[in-house]
């Protein structure tokens, strides 16, 4: 079993940054492990935000976070980070990690097919 545990969140104002760290216990990254971040926002549904396909695969954002957002990842840590820089009050949501290893490039957008979810972390943007 894989467990995530999100950090970083908080409340900042409108332009300011915040980076995210997604820690994975149970099982060490390997090279077929993919890692995402969505985040859901009151009355709204889990999105995607950005995803690292495979070990070293390249990155992938929604078009709502694209050239704001930086997704890397530290095998050695076994930890994720979502770098997040120009935040808006609509960026405001639970922000989650996720993580699969059989997960296909035309499916890491899609929540339901991770396998392993964290928490959630509280970020909440002011105007």
């Amino acid at each position: 079993q894989v467990q995530l545990q999100e950090s970083g969140g908080g409340l900042v104002q409108a332009g300011d940054s915040l980076r995210l760290s997604c820690a994975a216990t149970g099982r060490s990254f390997s090279r077929s492990t993919t890692m995402g971040w969505f985040r859901q926002a009151p009355g709204k549904e889990r999105e995607f935000v950005a995803a690292l396909f495979r070990s070293y695969g390249r990155a992938y954002y929604s078009d709502a976070v694209e050239g704001r957002f930086t997704i890397s990842r530290d095998n050695a840590k076994n930890t994720v980070y979502l770098q997040m820089n120009s935040l808006t009050p609509a960026d405001t949501a639970v922000y989650y990690c996720a993580s699969d290893n059989s997960i296909i490039l035309s499916s890491l957008r899609t929540a339901k097919n991770y396998d392993y979810w964290g928490q959630g972390t509280q970020v909440t943007v002011s105007s």
